[in-house]
């Protein structure tokens, strides 16, 4: 299966989403990407684009604006496939504490 987690910037969360959970299931596929394309082109990180979106099996958007912003672009398109995790913009990349609630959250 191919996971996309999706955040703001693809810097922190939805960046450790990808990395910790590729390391720990080899046998799937993951990716990840931002919603604000200025920050991403700044930062020189992903941008979510609907290649992406398509390309996944299941998405995983960090808070319910990420959703809203893809459902104002493509609307109802991708929604099937989206789960919304509900973790705030307050963690670092790998942060213990994002690690625990990812593994709270998200399951294969």
């Amino acid at each position: 299966m191919k996971h996309l987690f999706i955040c703001s910037a693809n810097k922190q969360r939805s960046k450790t989403s990808e990395d910790f959970f590729a390391q720990k299931y080899p046998e799937h596929k993951f990716s990840s990407a931002g919603t604000n394309v200025k920050i991403c082109r700044k930062e020189g990180t992903t941008e979510l684009t609907e290649d992406l979106l398509e390309w996944a099996d299941k998405a995983y958007v960090m808070e319910k604006k990420h959703l809203e912003q893809i459902q104002k672009n493509t609307g109802s398109k991708y929604y099937s496939k989206i789960n919304v995790l509900n973790i705030p913009d307050i963690y670092k990349y790998y942060d213990a504490d994002l690690i625990t609630i990812l593994e709270e959250k998200v399951s294969f």
